[in-house]
């Protein structure tokens, strides 16, 4: 009994170290990300198979990650995928996952955040076209900031 009451009491301690930690992410939009991160690599490597489903269409896919105070995306997920049954959601999360970012001064306590980030694939060169396409991968709830 005494062994479960200490694991007990070591879940809860550690759940009230971690909250102040989740309390303080935000939820910003990506044309805001600027005001907290700004990202350090200019260029980065993913997994792109040699042949795939749908990879010659035009496409976009919605990766939503965190922050962390570090600067590494965390949490790293394909949200929407256009067109949906394409192996765009995998190229994606695959290069999200090396976005590397540094605190932006505005950010100098390192505040981690959730955003999202659109990865475009073969974009159509009508911009309207290429707008149409793009609003189909954004995700709603990421206004505020």
């Amino acid at each position: 009994m005494h062994r479960t009451s200490s694991v007990l009491l070591s879940l809860i301690g550690a759940v009230l170290v971690a909250a102040p930690a989740f309390a303080q992410t935000r939820t910003v939009a990506p044309d805001r990300l600027p005001g907290y991160w700004n990202m350090t690599k200019s260029q980065v490597d993913g997994q792109i198979p040699n042949v795939g489903r749908k990879l010659d269409q035009p496409g976009c896919a919605s990766v939503s990650y965190l922050i962390g105070s570090d600067g590494v995306p965390r949490d790293v997920k394909a949200r929407k995928v256009v067109p949906a049954d394409s192996d765009f959601g995998a190229i994606a999360v695959s290069l999200v996952r090396n976005f590397r970012y540094a605190a932006s001064s505005d950010n100098t306590a390192d505040v981690p955040v959730s955003t999202y980030y659109i990865v475009r694939f073969n974009m159509p060169r009508d911009a309207a076209a290429r707008e149409a396409l793009l609003a189909r991968c954004k995700l709603p709830g990421y206004d505020n900031g």
